[in-house]
């Protein structure tokens, strides 16, 4: 059989081009942010305290993470804990261990070093939606607004000498003096988010209010003399930034890209 070198050429020159289209279709599809997606967000932040948490605590930062299920619409749901740390504690309930020097010291007379920190945790969960700017951006970059509720709890670390023994600062009696407050809160953020086409940009920056409904848990403060039964409004403020890690949803509900 006698074979037409033109035709077969040019078949050959069709099928490359036929297999190069399909590849930079695929590779446009690959490099498209649109659909539903999960976003892994890891988190830092820093904070002013403001109602009743101001007259215990100063500045402090938190580290943690959320976990966001984005719809194709950009309505959002997801899930985030925070832990936050602090140097500045306001009111000193270990002055009645301290003599006139302001020194405690432990069981067998030596000087101890022992320092008050801030720890609070927050565990919850949010709602909200991202507002595309302009009509040419991402499809989910852009202003993100999210309500959220939380557990909250906030204490004063006691921060012991780790050499000298103090028997009155043990894991026990610490407990009637660290404040522990805990109950339910508020929290809002908005801010900028940007999930680039090409998936490797991809952060959050924005500013966080909270607003916590708290209680003293502990039922006796050894420094006061006195049971704390109040309620309180615990305040916070300030600047959250994040690295975002999306994991892409195809259309096959087996297939995740990132």
């Amino acid at each position: 059989m006698k074979i037409n070198y033109p035709v077969l050429i040019g078949c050959l020159l069709l099928a490359n081009l036929a297999i190069a289209q399909r590849r930079v279709i695929y590779e446009i599809q690959e490099k498209d942010n649109s659909g539903p997606v999960i976003l892994a967000n890891f988190n830092y932040g820093f904070h002013w305290p403001g109602g009743d948490l101001a007259d215990r605590f100063g500045f402090n930062y938190s580290v943690g993470g959320s976990l966001d299920l984005l719809e194709k619409h950009n309505f959002i749901i997801g899930a985030e804990s925070f832990l936050y740390f602090g140097n500045n504690v306001n009111i000193d309930v270990l002055a009645p261990l301290r003599n006139n020097d302001g020194i405690i010291l432990g069981d067998l007379g030596g000087l101890s070093e022992v320092q008050l920190r801030m720890r609070a945790l927050h565990i919850g969960g949010h709602i909200g939606k991202i507002f595309r700017l302009y009509k040419n951006a991402p499809s989910h970059s852009g202003l993100r607004a999210t309500l959220g509720g939380s557990y909250f709890q906030h204490k004063i670390k006691i921060q012991d000498d780790p050499v000298v023994i103090i028997s009155a600062l043990s894991d026990e009696y610490k407990k009637g003096y660290d404040r522990l407050s805990t109950g339910f809160a508020l929290t809002e953020f908005i801010g900028y988010q940007h999930l680039s086409k090409n998936r490797l940009i991809n952060f959050m920056l924005g500013v966080e209010f909270t607003q916590a409904f708290t209680q003293n848990r502990r039922s006796y403060n050894f420094d006061t003399r006195t049971t704390e039964n109040g309620n309180r409004i615990d305040l916070l403020s300030g600047f959250r930034i994040g690295w975002t890690l999306p994991f892409y949803i195809r259309q096959n509900a087996d297939e995740l890209n990132y």
